[in-house]
């Protein structure tokens, strides 16, 4: 008798995640593909430093002295353009934020700017034409790299001060997942780093539903707040334990840790958006018995 062929990679297959199948048989959350934001463009700006500093070796003591402010100047940029891009990446990825507190990108392109004009004062004593150059390198940073955001998002109509008791928790939150990324980037182990990524996910998920009604914040700061702190302590101790010994068991019970904890993260997402369902249910009744009082027939 003829007998269907199938697997655990097959379709229809039970999924198995850290060694255990997921309930209901459904694939474990896929990590999300994140694109670094600051990428190979921003990594070059520190080039110009590099080589400035170099030439004005040979140059005299003056040309010398600029060349080194110079080089300060550039190196600075490419570090504040670095950090604005990251920041305008987490801004970008919220759907409630404020702007960042400083506009690095900005600053990035005056220092590049002025690290042009002493590049060419080291070289050229010509002071115009080192302005002109300096001004140059300033606005081709600009449309090279944009600037920074200058507004707030998503923050029209909501309490100010709620928002900010969200955005210090969320805050709070982000870096504690980012010691975990840290710490385990220590171990070296990909299926841990990898298993880390679908937990983050997760945890950003209960973040959205937060950043989208602050009013969940009472419900949900015990878990972005005390829980991810013991799971970033357990995640440091881990990496220390691992690095040193490879010891398969306190992987696998640090796998079961964070499979209990992705549990608990996803129950409460989803009972906070059950909750703002039922709210929501709850406010149409209200309205549809108001209207029926005034004399409106809804079918």
């Amino acid at each position: 008798m003829a007998k269907r062929f199938g697997g655990k990679y097959s379709p229809g297959a039970p999924q198995v995640q850290s060694g255990k199948t997921s309930p209901g048989g459904r694939a474990p959350a896929r990590p999300r593909d994140t694109v670094d934001p600051v990428g190979a463009r921003a990594n070059l700006m520190f080039l110009p430093a590099v080589v400035l500093l170099f030439t004005s070796l040979t140059q005299g003591a003056l040309g010398l002295a600029f060349g080194l402010a110079g080089t300060a100047a550039l190196t600075l940029g490419a570090w504040l353009l670095r950090g604005g891009l990251q920041a305008e990446a987490a801004w970008a990825a919220r759907k409630v934020a404020r702007r960042p507190a400083m506009p690095r990108k900005i600053a990035a392109a005056l220092m590049a700017g002025t690290g042009t004009t002493l590049a060419a004062l080291s070289h050229d004593g010509n002071l115009i034409a080192a302005v002109i150059f300096g001004v140059a390198a300033g606005g081709l940073h600009l449309a090279a790299f944009g600037i920074d955001p200058l507004s707030d998002k998503g923050m029209e109509g909501i309490d100010s001060f709620q928002q900010d008791r969200v955005a210090r928790v969320v805050d709070e939150a982000e870096a504690h997942l980012a010691a975990m990324r840290d710490a385990l980037a220590r171990a070296g182990d990909r299926r841990v780093i990898d298993r880390m990524s679908r937990f983050q996910d997760v945890v950003r998920d209960l973040i959205r539903t937060v950043e989208d009604d602050p009013r969940d914040l009472t419900a949900a700061r015990r878990y972005l707040g005390v829980y991810l702190l013991g799971a970033r302590d357990a995640s440091v101790k881990f990496a220390d334990i691992y690095a040193r010994t490879q010891d398969t068991q306190a992987r696998d019970d640090y796998l079961a840790l964070l499979d209990d904890l992705e549990r608990n993260f996803t129950d409460r997402t989803t009972k906070l958006m059950m909750d703002d369902h039922s709210d929501l249910t709850v406010e149409i009744e209200v309205l549809r018995d108001r209207l029926q009082r005034e004399g409106v027939r809804l079918e």
